[in-house]
């Protein structure tokens, strides 16, 4: 039987109430009869946008005498709310068809006095061609279960010893694409000492990865980890953390019942579906923790407090000086545990010794497998008398919560051998000097008499007025001028700054998206969302001249605007952004994310560049 498909013309229908009240939300639809891209929604001046766009895909064949036909439609439903009397025109929108552009016919919509009635009769449809027709179309509210998104608290123990470290990670699992992640609420740590874990290698990037529960896949990132360490034994509490994330999901149109056998094949839901942004707020449970006395029996003399697995030692730099010359002590506590809390067990000096305050040095890390790291106490001594001194040995304590028992540690002792100094004498009753050096280094009490010739001056004479008093003066205004021009001149140097990074925001833009591009054909993800947020955000940052850091999707779309861009095409931008922000979760094929999200990209810097 002979085949032939029929051909549309290409059109965008509105579909919509023409008449509403203030306060009102109702629906307005933009239906296209072709299969289409880059579709862009007009400006709703005057009216809120509620919810959308929600996005809906049928298609329809009817064979006729040996002929067949095929009906496309592409709906693109919002919801919005009149916010004040009058008559507004809803621009129109716009879609690509087989690389031209279509266009819907402006649509005028009257907004009267609350509490007007305006029933399914005022409902209007456009056509490209002026004819008007009706339509319902059920859309399902959108929803995100516990199933699909939720946070969980992970312990890398549930009970501890006092001063054991404990490692909790923060862990997010969706089956949704989400963005925009951010955290309301922190939990509260009580009894705990908490040190954040810096063992992220993506530079603050969340770290993804997948995982399957009960037969379902998530893809899940690390939020937080963080190393706790409990200073009190007993039931500890560590309260919920809140996250606020913008959760996209996929919503369906009720298909129609027919008993056209084409229908069963698009009424399937893929060709049904829309997809809409949800607001949620997730929170972990309350988790509670057990936190376990460290035993008295056996505890040593020494043990001041350290808990994990350490090694300990004590040097000096040299073993034989004069005296009045310096000599480093160092004791060194080395391993995993409460290290950061803890201080290396100080020495005991002969009285003869001049002793300085400790320089502590620390190099600790907090990461995945707790706390780790070494603290030295470096000791700055001067002995200030001649003889063979000794320095008793160190002990250091700890417990090992993998054993359940202390452990000491000792250091050698320390032989000193001090020689007499060049210029100084000493016997059994004290320290002597035979020079005002020496005198001057033992303390700041003594003097000598002051010997030399002693410097004369007038009476009546004075510095103010003198020569010298305008020579100063003049060279703190010559000091006060030049800081005067270099003031100046930074500020004209910050102008060009932004000039220059006005000028420059294309060229950089497109080096990002070329590496982009690279990071594309290698198929890497993480690296060309990267690139791509940073060549988007940068160019507009650059473009607009302002910080990154008070940059948001709102203030951007503003800022465009504010410079002359269409809000139409700040509007795309924005989507751009939002699509970016996404697309590293969302599910489908991978490299058609990336080419489609990398097409976008260069298309909106394209033509935010000819309008400003």
């Amino acid at each position: 039987m002979p085949m032939a498909l029929w051909a549309q013309t290409p059109n965008i229908a509105v579909i919509s109430q023409s008449e509403v009240s203030v306060g009102e939300q109702f629906k307005i639809a933009f239906e296209a009869n072709a299969d289409g891209k880059k579709f862009t929604a007009p400006n709703f001046n005057g009216f809120t946008v509620v919810g959308g766009p929600f996005n809906s895909t049928s298609s329809s064949v009817q064979i006729v005498n040996g002929s067949m036909s095929r009906t496309v439609k592409n709906t693109y439903s919002y919801v919005l709310r009149a916010e004040r009397e009058g008559e507004f025109t809803i621009g129109p929108a716009s879609m690509v068809v087989d690389g031209e552009t279509v266009q819907s016919q402006p649509f005028k919509i009257t907004v009267v006095p609350g509490n007007a009635s305006s029933g399914s009769g005022n409902q209007g449809a456009q056509q490209g061609g002026g004819q008007t027709q009706q339509t319902q179309q059920n859309v399902t509210d959108p929803q995100v279960s516990g199933q699909d998104l939720f946070l969980k608290v992970i312990p890398s123990k549930r009970s501890a010893y006092v001063g054991e470290p404990v490692v909790l990670t923060y862990k997010l699992y969706t089956r949704v694409p989400v963005s925009q992640l951010s955290v309301s609420k922190m939990p509260s740590y009580g009894g705990f000492w908490m040190k954040e874990a810096n063992d992220n290698p993506n530079n603050g990037q969340l770290r993804q990865s997948s995982e399957v529960i009960n037969g379902i896949e998530y893809t899940t990132a690390e939020v937080q980890k963080v190393v706790l360490i409990p200073q009190k034994a007993g039931k500890l509490t560590i309260e919920p953390m809140s996250i606020e994330c913008v959760a996209q999901i996929v919503t369906q149109r009720n298909p129609q019942r027919s008993n056209d056998p084409f229908d069963v094949f698009f009424n399937d839901p893929f060709f049904s579906r829309s997809y809409t942004n949800v607001q949620k707020k997730i929170e972990t449970p309350t988790l509670t923790f057990e936190a376990k006395s460290l035993p008295e029996n056996g505890k040593p003399a020494s043990f001041a407090g350290a808990v994990g697995n350490y090694n300990f030692s004590a040097s000096m730099d040299v073993d034989e000086v004069s005296t009045n010359e310096a000599i480093t002590l160092t004791v060194t506590v080395s391993g995993s545990g409460n290290i950061e809390l803890i201080n290396p067990p100080a020495p005991v000096f002969p009285p003869d010794f001049e002793v300085y305050d400790p320089k502590i040095v620390s190099s600790v890390e907090a990461s995945t497998q707790g706390m780790s790291g070494t603290k030295k106490a470096e000791y700055l001594i001067i002995p200030r008398r001649a003889g063979n001194f000794n320095i008793a040995p160190l002990e250091f304590s700890y417990f090992n919560p993998a054993k359940g028992q202390y452990v000491t540690l000792s250091s050698s002792a320390m032989n000193i051998k001090v020689n007499k100094g060049a210029g100084s004498e000493y016997n059994e009753g004290g320290v002597f000097a035979n020079n005002q050096e020496s005198i001057k280094y033992l303390g700041s009490d003594i003097r000598h008499i002051k010997t030399g010739e002693s410097k004369l001056r007038p009476i009546n004479s004075f510095f103010f007025g003198s020569l010298p008093y305008f020579i100063i003066l003049a060279i703190l205004l010559m000091i006060f001028l030049v800081a005067l021009v270099l003031v100046k001149k930074r500020r004209q140097f910050k102008q060009d700054v932004v000039l220059v990074r006005n000028r420059q925001a294309t060229k950089v833009a497109k080096g990002r998206l070329k590496n982009a591009y690279s990071y594309l054909k290698a198929k890497d993800q993480n690296h060309f969302y990267e690139e791509m947020s940073q060549a988007l955000w940068g160019y507009i940052s650059d473009k607009l001249g302002i910080e990154r850091s008070v940059l948001s999707m709102d203030s951007a779309k503003e800022a465009m605007v504010g410079k002359g861009v269409d809000e139409t095409l700040a509007n795309q931008f924005v989507d751009t952004l939002n699509t970016c922000e996404f697309a590293r979760f969302a599910p489908g094929d991978a490299a058609s994310k990336m080419e489609g999200l990398y097409e976008q990209g260069l298309d909106m810097i394209m033509k935010v560049e000819k309008s400003i």
